[in-house]
């Protein structure tokens, strides 16, 4: 089996009568066209991963003009997933030289989170405006009390937890993309919640048949390609 991490954060919604220049910009116009980056977890064979497939179809079924590519990269026992951050950064620029009108969600899942992770430092100017969301699920880079936190309910008991792989000098989400991410992690998830889960679980491996992380990353990713959230 693959290796998972998640998190998840419901954020509220402003009306645009209230909402700020910065809120308004995040929220232009809807995506004609996007990809969905998918980044597998450990031992997952290379193409999508078991857990993005169900949320995927339906986000395809949802919004028109989607296509999903599959980050290339080993995703072996070594952890190093540094190829993997190489190809979405790439992926994404070469993308946007010939369709520079392109949306991208990034989606990992454990292994495949913290090479997502690893990415979104180096995606600035036009990459970075591009990606309009990031899902991740098992993710080792958690870091705790980060409002994008939540669990696989969406609620709140893995926001102060951490992850296998963060540490002091580790990478972790940044604040500018805080409102642009849902770190899900389920309870007892020992890769992303090692407060009260000690490596691969049951939980670890929850996430492809958990209806509610399914409809959640749905209904994330189908707000951020629409520009309603």
């Amino acid at each position: 089996m693959h290796f998972t991490n998640s998190v998840v954060i419901g954020a509220s919604l402003l009306g645009l009568a209230t909402a700020s220049p910065i809120d308004l910009e995040g929220r232009a116009a809807a995506c004609s066209s996007y990809t969905l980056i998918d980044t597998r977890g450990t031992g997952e064979a290379q193409g999508p991963s078991s857990g993005f497939l169900t949320m995927n179809s339906n986000i395809q079924s949802q919004v028109s003009g989607g296509k999903v590519y599959n980050t290339v990269y080993p995703a072996d026992y070594s952890q190093n997933s540094a190829s993997g951050t190489a190809d979405i950064v790439n992926h994404i620029k070469t993308t946007l030289q010939t369709n520079p009108n392109e949306c991208f969600i990034l989606e990992g899942y454990s292994q495949g989170a913290a090479a997502t992770v690893n990415a979104l430092s180096q995606l600035t100017g036009a990459s970075n405006t591009a990606v309009k969301g990031v899902f991740l699920i098992g993710d080792p880079l958690h870091k705790s009390g980060l409002t994008c936190n939540v669990d696989s309910t969406g609620g709140t008991t893995t926001r102060n937890v951490n992850g296998l792989e963060y540490n002091a000098y580790s990478n972790y989400i940044p604040s500018s993309w805080v409102s642009r991410t849902l770190d899900v992690c389920a309870y007892g998830d020992g890769v992303c919640d090692t407060t009260h889960g000690q490596g691969i679980d049951a939980q670890h491996l929850s996430y492809p048949r958990d209806a509610n992380v399914q409809n959640m990353g749905t209904k994330f990713v189908v707000g951020k390609l629409q520009g309603t959230s």
